[in-house]
C-alpha cells in the first residue's frame, strides 16, 4: 500500500449504556503516525448498522444534550418493526440516517483541522453491543 493511504482500526468499548464517545485523540495519535505533516483527508467510519459519528463539544454537556435530542426523535419503546435485542432497539437501527457511520474531515500540515471546541465521536446508543471498531483513514498528498 502507498503512503498516500494508510488506515487503522480502533477498538472502543462503549459498555452497555449510552454513550458519547470521544475518539479525537485516537484521530491525533493516528495522524502524528502517518500524515508526517502532508495534507489530506481523515476519513472515520463505525462498520456498524447501530452507531454513528458525529463532529460536536463535548464537556460542556452537547453530549449529554445529543443523546437527549436522540431520545426525543427515537425513543426506546415498542414503536419500531426492528424488534430484536432489547426493548425499543429498533430505533438504534434507524440512528445511523441521523447521525451517519462516517465523517471526512480535513488534514493540513498533518493535523486534523476542526474547529475550537469541536471532537470527534462515536455515538453508540445500543446496550446490546458493548463493543465497537471505528475504522480510520488518512489520504494524503505525496
Amino acid at each position: 500500500m502507498s503512503d498516500a493511504f494508510n488506515t487503522r482500526v480502533l477498538n472502543v468499548a462503549t459498555g452497555s449504556v449510552e454513550r458519547i464517545a470521544d475518539i479525537t485523540r485516537d484521530c491525533d495519535s493516528f495522524l502524528r503516525e502517518v500524515a508526517a505533516g502532508r495534507d489530506g483527508l481523515l476519513n472515520v467510519f463505525v462498520p456498524h448498522a447501530t452507531a454513528g459519528v458525529a463532529v460536536i463539544e463535548t464537556g460542556a454537556g452537547s453530549d449529554d444534550d445529543l443523546l437527549a435530542a436522540l431520545h426525543s426523535l427515537l425513543p426506546a419503546d415498542d414503536r419500531w418493526q426492528h424488534r430484536h435485542g432489547s426493548p425499543g432497539h429498533g430505533r438504534d437501527h434507524v440512528l445511523p440516517a441521523i447521525v451517519p457511520p462516517h465523517a471526512t474531515l480535513p488534514v493540513l500540515g498533518g493535523q486534523l483541522e476542526l474547529g475550537t471546541w469541536q471532537s470527534v465521536c462515536l455515538v453508540d446508543t445500543n446496550r446490546d453491543n458493548p463493543d465497537r471498531r471505528v475504522r480510520l483513514s488518512f489520504l494524503g498528498g505525496r
